[in-house]
Parts: C-alpha cells; structure tokens; sequence
C-alpha cells in the first residue's frame, strides 16, 4: 500500500519590525513603512508649530519636497501620558511622522494576530494586528491609521494659510530606500 507523501510545509512568512516606545508601551511597526529615522533636534528651525485645539496630537508640520508632512504624537494619539520624544519616523508613502521616544530594536515576526473583538472602535484603524515577542504581546501599528483623510484635509487647510519653509534633506537615518 502506498501512502501519499506528507505536504511540504510552508515555510513561515517573516516581517521585518522596528519595536519602538512611546510613554513607556512598546509597539511595532513594519520596517518597510519607515523611510527614515530622524533626531527631533536635526528638525529645529524646519518644523512650524501647528496649534489647532482639535487635532492635540499634531503640534508641527514640516516641509519635505512638495508636500508637507505632519508630526503626530504617537504618545497622544493612543492616550497615553506626553514623554520626552527624541525621534522622527518619516513614514514612506504618507504625509505623517511619528514623534517617538525611541527604539527597542529592530526584528521579525512571524504571527500577526487579528486584534480581538474588544478592540471595535477606531482602534481597527490604529492598529494591523497584534503580535507576541519575548512572551509579550505587542501591538503592531498600522501606518496609514495616525491620520484620516478629514485631518489631513483640515490640517492641509491651516497650512495653506501660511506655507513652510523646505527641510533639508539629510542627517537623518535611511530605511529600505
């Protein structure tokens, strides 16, 4: 009798993540969606205070070619106590940088969790999915969640009014260019 050979098993789909922190939480992000790493000093003089009363986690803009790129604060964004960020994400593909306090380390995963039902609100929009490391479970944002398309038009709107100056390109660390 013959028996069908045993299917070959796929081999595990890995992710590369950057594991960052913001007011002490922890959470990953795809290294393919960070185009670049910057010092929050390197963006002095560059960056325009923003002080519209109902977007709290935009404070500043900054010009980056063509387009102006707001800085959310990943810290406000999720609620939690205001730290002392030291870092820039630039995001690849977006008009948004992520205020930071700084990174963990950089590494794979291979399971991304579908967030459970208790997350129903926009939290579907924050986060991709969640993911475990070291026996913790990590949160794994979603780029495209920090702004939706109604701050952005508001955000573009207050910008207009007074147009920001070029950044210069450099000094800053390049991820997958």
């Amino acid at each position: 009798m013959r028996f069908k050979p045993a299917p070959a098993a796929e081999p595990l789909r890995t992710e590369q993540i950057i594991l960052f922190r913001s007011s002490n939480q922890i959470f990953a992000i795809s290294s393919g969606s960070v185009q670049e790493v910057r010092s929050v000093d390197s963006l002095a003089g560059a960056a325009r205070e923003i002080g519209e009363p109902s977007l709290g986690k935009v404070r500043h803009a900054i010009r980056r070619s063509d387009r102006n790129l707001y800085v959310v604060s990943v810290a406000l964004h999720f609620g939690l106590p205001p730290s002392a960020a030291m870092l820039i994400f630039l995001l690849r593909k977006s008009r948004v940088a992520l205020l930071i306090d700084g990174i963990e380390k950089m590494t794979s995963m291979t399971i991304l969790q579908a967030l459970p039902n208790a997350f129903c609100h926009e939290e579907h929009r924050w986060y991709r999915g969640l993911t475990v490391l070291d026996q913790s479970v990590i949160p794994v944002v979603n780029p495209e969640g920090f702004l939706t398309a109604e701050e952005l038009s508001l955000l573009d709107a207050i910008s207009a009014a007074e147009p920001l100056p070029p950044t210069a390109p450099a000094a800053g660390l390049e991820l997958n260019p």
